[in-house]
């Protein structure tokens, strides 16, 4: 798909702050969390979580994973939003660790407060296999569909 259909994708992403995570509990039932976000390259998602929350432990255990991210709006012809399917983990690279944890406290404005929060949780990403944009400013019913398997 052309880089520039997926800039809607992007900057949606980049513009909104909470995604709805879903995972898949031991009893194979689905759950729910509303998580603050920091989107990354590749329109991978970043959060901290502690590693005790049972989204955490459900991915621990099954890393797939479906998000949705979408634009509040109280309007169906303003209705704009991206639903998402891949894998999450925590974040094994240091560095990169330590760059997303700059710029998620900047981006929320968190300070030092939020640092021992920091220190107990662990940092998670979303890799997107999969997604569904949908747009209904353009006209009622406009998405499309992109997959990183051909």
């Amino acid at each position: 798909m052309a880089e520039r259909q997926l800039q809607p994708v992007a900057d949606l992403l980049g513009s909104e702050s909470t995604l709805v995570l879903s995972t898949t509990a031991a009893d194979g039932s689905p759950r729910v969390a509303p998580l603050y976000y920091l989107a990354g390259d590749g329109m991978r998602l970043y959060w901290f979580s502690s590693p005790r929350s049972e989204h955490a432990r459900n991915l621990k255990r099954d890393p797939a994973a479906a998000i949705a991210v979408y634009r509040p709006t109280a309007d169906w012809k303003q209705i704009r939003g991206v639903q998402m399917r891949g894998e999450a983990a925590v974040v094994a690279d240091r560095a990169l660790g330590e760059r997303i944890t700059r710029a998620y406290v900047e981006r929320f404005r968190l300070g030092t407060l939020f640092g021992t929060a920091i220190s107990r949780s662990r940092l998670y990403e979303f890799r997107p296999a999969w997604l569904r944009y949908l747009d209904n400013s353009k006209r009622f019913g406009y998405k499309f569909e992109w997959s990183s398997k051909p």
